[in-house]
């Protein structure tokens, strides 16, 4: 069992299951005083809206240049991007599906060369969870925010 203590960061992943589809919502919250702690929950949210609006102004960004996008911003503000991947598709249990030779299409991180709105093999459009990670310089704590992309324009 872990106690939370003064000066933590504490984090809520939630990822409701809908009818087999699965989503993902996650907030972190410094507790006590750190102010370094407490710039890092300030800044999570902060430079998910930076991902998210250069998502919006260009339609034909992936799933690579999007992450690419993710660990600039976080090294602008003077953080670690701490994660493999910066946001997944929402959809039928999205974390278990792979495609062979490891080139899933359904993350935003490196090797994703496919336009993030481009439909599914249905035509369907799809729709993106964005989670940005942040990580101290030195290693010594972290957190996340994610939430849905919306297709809506900034």
């Amino acid at each position: 069992m872990l106690t939370i203590s003064d000066d933590d960061v504490v984090f809520l992943d939630l990822g409701p299951v809908f009818a087999e589809w699965e989503a993902d919502v996650g907030i972190s919250i410094a507790i006590g005083t750190d102010p370094t702690k407490h710039r890092l929950c300030t800044d999570l949210p902060r430079l998910f809206d930076q991902v998210r609006h250069y998502f919006h102004k260009h339609d034909g960004v992936t799933g690579a240049e999007l992450y690419a996008v993710a660990v600039d911003v976080a090294a602008a503000a003077g953080w670690r991007f701490g994660g493999k991947l910066a946001g997944h598709l929402v959809g039928e249990f999205p974390h278990v599906k792979t495609i062979p030779g490891d080139k899933w299409h359904g993350r935003i991180a490196p090797g994703n060369d496919v336009p993030m709105r481009a439909p599914d093999n249905n035509g369907r459009t799809r729709h993106w969870i964005l989670e940005i990670h942040l990580v101290a310089p030195d290693g010594s704590f972290g957190g996340f925010y994610e939430r849905l992309i919306h297709h809506r324009r900034d």
